[in-house]
């Protein structure tokens, strides 16, 4: 289908994408940008959409520009009471946290979660998220502006882990038992540390690599603490299991509805400015969700 944006959000993976080193490695040349909101255009004689539907839509690319195409499984419905900028910044940092905290690790109300980046896009999701499951959550971040970011989206207990030994903090607030489940979109030492501060039986997920570093795991520390290492490449799905990936929106759409999440949006910027928006995704200089607009 054709899909007229009128918003798009930037995620991690498009600097990857850009830099040649994303999982997925489209041909080029390519316009970027993975996840829009916007209104239909036209659509297939069996599309399960029409002209006139607000959607969003989620790819490897495309998605910065003032239209776009689009497959039919990869375009969904948006609420009414939901706004573009929202809707844009929803399905990617949002199924990613959903599909990790309830499919993959399975959280249960009164655990302990460990977010680390808790103030970036998919650590915004998962605080809400863990916070809507029942957790306890801790979120780490590495400037007190960012960790009031975090306490907005519900963290319990915020770190800055460029302060304190986040090991030491986590087994101090869990009475030395550590977090039941640790959602790591970091990598690198914050993986490897990450080991010595799950509790028994607990669950590690690996989100991905921003630390530029891709660990690896000592296995007499899994032995010894029964801890398992679970791996989530959420775009997957859609290869294997697409209706989970479905009433993923349905869930994310009723919990959006209900108030229990809503997107944090840095800012808003046209989308001529979108080098800038760029930038400051790639220097952390920016916290939640980047969106542009045609």
């Amino acid at each position: 289908m054709v899909i007229d944006v009128h918003a798009a959000s930037l995620n991690f993976p498009d600097l990857l994408v850009l830099a040649g080193m994303y999982q997925v490695r489209p041909p080029l040349p390519l316009t970027s940008g993975m996840e829009a909101a916007g209104v239909v255009v036209a659509a297939g004689p069996e599309s399960r959409f029409a002209a006139g539907d607000r959607v969003i839509t989620n790819g490897i690319s495309g998605a910065f520009a003032e239209r776009m195409a689009a497959p039919d499984a990869r375009v969904f419905r948006i609420p009414e009471e939901m706004t573009d900028a929202h809707a844009a910044a929803l399905t990617v940092v949002h199924q990613t946290g959903y599909f990790a905290l309830v499919h993959r690790a399975a959280l249960q109300p009164g655990e302990t979660l460990l977010v680390h980046g808790g103030a970036g896009g998919v650590g915004t999701a998962a605080v809400q998220l863990g916070k809507a499951l029942g957790a306890r959550v801790i979120a780490t971040a590495g400037s007190p502006a960012k960790l009031d970011i975090c306490r907005q989206c519900g963290a319990d207990e915020v770190i800055d882990y460029k302060q304190e030994d986040f090991v030491a903090r986590v087994k101090e607030l869990t009475d030395g038992r550590g977090a039941d489940v640790i959602y790591d979109p970091v990598g690198g030492d914050v993986f490897d540390r990450s080991t010595r501060c799950i509790a028994f039986a607990g669950r590690l997920l690996v989100i991905g690599f921003a630390s530029g570093r891709i660990p690896t795991v000592e296995c007499n520390r899994v032995l010894l603490k029964n801890f398992s290492v679970i791996g989530l490449h959420w775009g997957n799905y859609f290869q294997y299991q697409p209706e989970l990936i479905h009433q993923c929106h349905d869930a994310l759409c009723e919990l959006y509805t209900n108030g229990a999440i809503r997107p944090v949006i840095w800012k808003q910027l046209p989308l001529a400015e979108l080098p800038a928006a760029m930038a400051a995704l790639e220097s952390r200089d920016s916290y939640g969700t980047v969106v542009v607009t045609p």
